[in-house]
């Protein structure tokens, strides 16, 4: 996921406002227990993501996809005062990791995790979206994004990441079912009239895509 020169990545992040130390530690420990850290939002995409949430000053967000809480306590600063959050992940071995950061942040009551699988949690939860970030299982984003679209509000923001899949994206026969979920999903959101979209090249590529 390093499509930047290493010192011009290393200049962007010494020019973007420090995360919070809050998220630093859960920076840390994510590198040192989980498996797969690159998974983590992290510094860059995690104060994008904050920015993105203060605003717009949405009451609902829904974020699918939690892994171990880094994007979400991102996502949370910039929740109204009346807002909440919902985040779906689907590994409930996280639980341990993901509910001591809410509470430590003072979110236990703005947050509510779910685990389960996404597609069967989002049309249980009756809610009208402010907000939705996708960072769940790639062959499904298209899936994900028929579901939520009608569940958005006008003027609604959809982020959605890993949308460059370190640059396999561009593969022309791929065999990989996250990197033609990926395709069908970037082709479908381009071409569809209810939306206004642009891909950034932040990190791993993420795509904002606002309701019409």
């Amino acid at each position: 996921m390093q499509f930047l020169p290493p010192e011009i990545d290393a200049y962007t992040m010494a020019h973007t406002s420090p995360e919070p130390p809050l998220l630093a530690a859960l920076d840390r420990e994510t590198h040192l227990r989980v498996l797969y850290p690159r998974m983590l939002s992290g510094h860059l995409q995690g104060r994008a993501l904050a920015m993105f949430a203060q605003m717009m000053q949405p009451k609902r967000i829904l974020e699918i996809g939690a892994y171990t809480g880094y994007s979400c306590l991102c996502l949370a600063e910039g929740l109204a005062s009346d807002g909440h959050l919902h985040t779906i992940e689907i590994d409930e071995e996280r639980e341990a990791q993901l509910l001591p950061y809410i509470a430590q942040a003072g979110l236990s009551d703005r947050v509510t995790v779910h685990f389960g699988n996404a597609l069967d949690i989002i049309p249980a939860l009756h809610e009208t979206w402010d907000l939705v970030f996708l960072d769940a299982d790639k062959q499904h984003y298209l899936r994900y994004y028929e579901m939520v679209l009608p569940l958005m509000r006008p003027g609604g923001l959809l982020l959605a990441d890993n949308v460059l899949w370190s640059g396999r994206i561009l593969e022309e026969k791929p065999t990989d079912k996250e990197i033609t979920g990926l395709q069908a999903f970037n082709q479908a959101l381009v071409r569809d009239e209810r939306v206004s979209c642009v891909m950034l090249p932040l990190r791993d590529g993420m795509t904002m895509a606002r309701k019409k």
